[in-house]
């Protein structure tokens, strides 16, 4: 009976720790874009597209005040590390820019990456450094560190934009939001700029 007990207790202790999820929230630009390079991975459980970083109470698409856009990812760190999303991230960022990023510009569309404990800083710091080292990149990292604050979901119009079958009055005329934001990531140079930057390395969305 013992033996049976413990074996129930270990396999409730496993279940358990499999469910435990932690939070990395990474400002790179547009959104959009980043809530698509980081949803569909694997142990990427949520990629919530809001603003943070700022002092302004309760901001909105229309009125951001200080913040930065950003996206929160929740995930499952037994499947993706902290370290491989931080890692990715930069990868997929121009992370010398100081001006916004590649057609966005202004301290809105800025690079940071908000850390929710310590041990975040610290691998956060590394891994800033070790591409600042690596004579990869022409210029510094200008990307901010910074411990996290409150995060504001923006409203749902903005949330999976990058695959919503919705359909929107574009200057192309009426397209959904999936083919209005390829057709604006392809405009705006993001990959092409990521790839040229950081070559074989680069990290872009799946499909794109």
């Amino acid at each position: 009976m013992r033996r049976i007990l413990l074996t129930l207790s270990f396999i409730a202790s496993a279940g358990s720790a499999s469910a435990q999820t932690e939070t990395a929230i990474f400002a790179g630009g547009c959104f959009w874009c980043v809530e698509s390079d980081f949803q569909d991975l694997d142990g990427v459980i949520e990629a919530t597209s809001g603003l943070t970083g700022g002092s302004k109470a309760n901001p909105s698409y229309r009125s951001y005040g200080d913040h930065r856009e950003a996206v929160r990812i929740e995930f499952d760190p037994s499947i993706v590390t902290y370290e491989e999303l931080v890692d990715g991230f930069f990868r997929s960022i121009d992370p010398t820019d100081d001006g916004g990023q590649f057609c966005d510009r202004g301290f809105t569309y800025t690079t940071a990456i908000y850390t929710t404990s310590d041990e975040q800083l610290r691998i956060a710091d590394r891994i800033k450094s070790k591409f600042d080292n690596s004579g990869v990149l022409p210029a510094p990292i200008v990307t901010e560190i910074a411990a996290a604050s409150t995060f504001y979901d923006v409203s749902d119009y903005h949330q999976d934009y990058y695959k919503s079958d919705d359909v929107i009055l574009t200057r192309f005329g009426p397209l959904t939001k999936a083919k209005a934001y390829k057709k604006y990531r392809n405009a705006c140079g993001r990959d092409a700029t990521t790839q040229k930057l950081w070559g074989d390395a680069a990290f872009v969305a799946a499909g794109l």
